[in-house]
């Protein structure tokens, strides 16, 4: 089946339809450039408009001596940072949020510049982007204060949890979700009193900037969050060796590196890495939103998230009647370049995506999968556009059955059961993200408990769960380990300390007491303790 590429005329009073953004941005553009921590005269990298494949900027490129100074600052202006009260961290925090509200047009621009997505993906970001400063600035402090725990000795031992920020975080971000994964991830850090030198991925490095030249604007100290900019194999010894902590998503193949390298050091880390998520739509399903919320979890920003499902199993009692309503639904997509919110679907964004997701197509249709929509590249739309692709007859020797493709393609299979359905679900080293269509939420929420993913959403595509900014949020498996939002999310960039005061008396008997009574004394204690109850 043939997707028709939809052209739609955006609404009157809109921002308008804009083929290009470049004129409006060239002066924020040439400004933001100066926030990369570079010495003068550095080597510069052209970034270029996947929409068009023109060049949109050149971009000084940082050294590891570029790094090394950066840590060097960083250290010295995070022990000023933490000694800052969190009224005053929190009041920054507000502002951000506001200023990034005030002024969502400038990224948005920079967003689809740099990453080919639309605008609908890119506000996404900028919501996401809010939440998550607003809910870290009004309960950073709760979640940091001294917390009283239960002493050794009932009334005798006085036990304190206090928290410390770990120091210099390093904050490695990618090219997909060029805000959220570059402002949502730092802002808890800075909360929690660390200063932070971040990488970027050079592709969609100016959106990261503009959120650092913001929150320098918001009242943020120079020197607390840095950005470098590189190759990996450039800069990411240097940036290891310095740091106390990393951030990091991106690659399963990369997050064991780094994982390793952590190890070595005895640092900690997080990683979000890759996925091959998958929806079950129950043979109760409600079957136009099942198909509404396939597509709504398969082509956001082309694919490339990493939380999008790639693997639809569908009740064979109600196959036929969702694919096609799910096929419809993909073939009215409108897919294009628009600096507005006209287009459904953009842009992949580099030229070594678009060759990954051509291979992985084109792999598994000659080896006999069944084109339902899309399957190819659309070169007439701009160099890097793919077509929303719907596979089916998918099997275990295609590239795609098991390998992450992050791009707009997904393979629909069918169950007989759910113990079948769920058991193939999770036969995968990943376990990122899942989802579950059911009329009956009780249902729903049980098989989810069942699938082996970080998160789970019942009738929604992700959004229900990574917006749900209280609870956390990563993978299992090969999809890494730790956890952004919630507690966790903040809790990660402190060092935990105990502070035990013993008073009166401990566990070392009294001078005048043999220690022979004294363990009976303690043994008939520890009793009377379990025999009322005590924890």
């Amino acid at each position: 089946m043939t997707i028709e590429y939809v052209s739609r005329t955006p609404a009157a009073g809109g921002d308008g339809h804009r083929p290009s953004a470049a004129a409006s941005t060239a002066g924020l553009i040439s400004r933001l450039a100066t926030r990369v921590t570079a010495a003068p005269g550095a080597t510069t990298v052209t970034k270029t408009i996947p929409y068009t494949g023109a060049p949109l900027t050149d971009l000084p490129v940082s050294t590891s001596t570029d790094v090394d100074a950066a840590f060097a600052r960083a250290q010295a202006a995070q022990k000023r940072w933490a000694a800052t009260s969190f009224r005053d961290r929190k009041a920054i925090m507000l502002r951000f949020h506001d200023l990034l509200l005030d002024r969502q047009h400038e990224v948005l621009d920079l967003m689809q510049a740099e990453s080919g997505k639309t605008r609908r993906d890119a506000f996404l970001e900028v919501v996401d982007v809010a939440i998550v400063a607003r809910y870290y600035a009004r309960r950073a402090a709760g979640l940091l204060a001294p917390t009283r725990r239960r002493g050794a000795i009932p009334l005798l031992t006085h036990t304190t949890e206090l928290r410390h920020p770990k120091g210099v975080v390093a904050v490695i971000s990618p090219w997909n979700y060029p805000l959220s994964m570059a402002a949502s991830d730092a802002i808890p850090a800075l909360l929690a009193g660390n200063a932070v030198v971040q990488k970027p991925d050079t592709q969609t490095a100016l959106t990261a900037l503009w959120a650092l030249d913001l929150m320098r604007e918001a009242g943020l100290p120079d020197d607390v969050w840095q950005m470098v900019v590189g190759r990996g194999s450039d800069i990411g010894d240097a940036l290891m060796d310095n740091a106390d902590y990393i951030m990091f998503t991106g690659s399963t193949a990369s997050g064991r590196r780094i994982a390793r390298d952590a190890g070595e050091r005895l640092i900690g880390a997080s990683l979000e890495l890759g996925g091959k998520n998958a929806m079950l739509v129950l043979d109760d399903a409600d079957i136009d939103r099942a198909a509404a919320g396939a597509v709504d979890a398969c082509f956001p920003s082309a694919g490339q998230l990493c939380v999008s499902i790639e693997r639809l199993y569908v009740a064979e009692s109600i196959r036929t009647e969702f694919v096609a309503a799910f096929v419809a639904r993909t073939c009215a997509l409108s897919t294009g370049a628009a600096y507005d919110f006209s287009r459904d679907v953009g842009s992949l964004t580099t030229v070594s995506q678009l060759e990954t997701v051509t291979a992985h197509v084109d792999d598994a249709v000659t080896k006999g999968a069944t084109v339902l929509a899309g399957g190819q590249a659309r070169p007439d739309l701009g160099p890097l556009f793919f077509e929303p692709t719907i596979l089916t007859d998918v099997t275990p020797e295609m590239t795609l059955c098991t390998h992450e493709t992050f791009g707009p393609v997904v393979s629909i299979y069918s169950f007989d059961s759910l113990d079948d359905a769920v058991e193939r679900a999770n036969a995968t080293p990943y376990g990122l993200n899942a989802g579950v269509w059911t009329r009956d939420g009780a249902k729903g929420r049980a098989v989810a408990a069942r699938l082996h993913a970080g998160t789970v959403n019942v009738n929604d595509a992700f959004a229900a769960a990574w917006g749900s900014i209280d609870a956390p949020m990563g993978g299992v498996g090969d999809s890494g380990l730790g956890r952004r939002h919630g507690a966790e999310g903040i809790l990660k960039y402190t060092e935990a300390q105990t502070v035990a005061h013993q008073r009166v008396m401990g566990f070392t008997p009294p001078a005048a007491v043999p220690y022979r009574a004294w363990a009976g004394i303690l043994t008939t204690w520890l009793r009377v303790m379990k025999r009322f109850g005590v924890r």
